[in-house]
């Protein structure tokens, strides 16, 4: 939907509708343990970097739902709104949010090949990809944080299409 259908239609916004599983990404992305517990860092890039890495693992699971492309784009714009807001947020100016945000979505998009690769060869590869894009404090374990990431994939994959779109990331 362009930007200027939806500000002339009367229709409700498609993206609404996937606002609540975009809340538990974040939600999800928040969750203390993630830092407390695995050592990610809470700083900013360490908050970007986790919701990243659950919004991709939604993203790979949405990919295993029938008919769910439609969903996943609006996911995704959903997503580079927020990242939008934020940098705006941290005083990123009109001229180089563009830039920044071609940056971050490139960043994504590598992202999910990486937490693809994990999920497909399992703890080692997922290790090599927590290690290479989480930020830790010191003394934390990448692998500890690649456990965790595929512990959130095998509850995604248990939850049925329908209960994900709702915003279901159950615990």
């Amino acid at each position: 939907m362009s930007i200027l259908t939806r500000l002339f239609s009367s229709a409700p916004d498609p993206r609404e509708a996937l606002r609540p599983l975009w809340q538990a990404i974040v939600a999800e992305a928040r969750q203390p343990a993630w830092y407390a517990d695995a050592g990610v860092a809470d700083t900013v890039n360490g908050r970007f970097e986790m919701v990243s890495a659950v919004f991709a693992l939604v993203v790979l699971r949405m990919e295993t739902g029938e008919g769910l492309a439609k969903e996943t784009a609006l996911l995704t714009e959903l997503y580079v709104e927020d990242m939008e807001a934020q940098l705006r947020e941290f005083g990123v100016g009109d001229v180089v949010v563009g830039k920044r945000m071609t940056k971050l979505m490139g960043a994504t998009g590598g992202r999910i090949e990486a937490y693809r690769g994990g999920i497909a060869n399992g703890l080692p590869t997922m290790t090599e990809a927590a290690a290479r894009n989480m930020p830790l404090v010191d003394g934390a374990s990448a692998e500890q944080v690649a456990e965790r990431l595929l512990a959130l994939w095998s509850r995604l994959q248990a939850i049925a299409d329908a209960a994900l779109l709702a915003g279901e990331v159950a615990r």
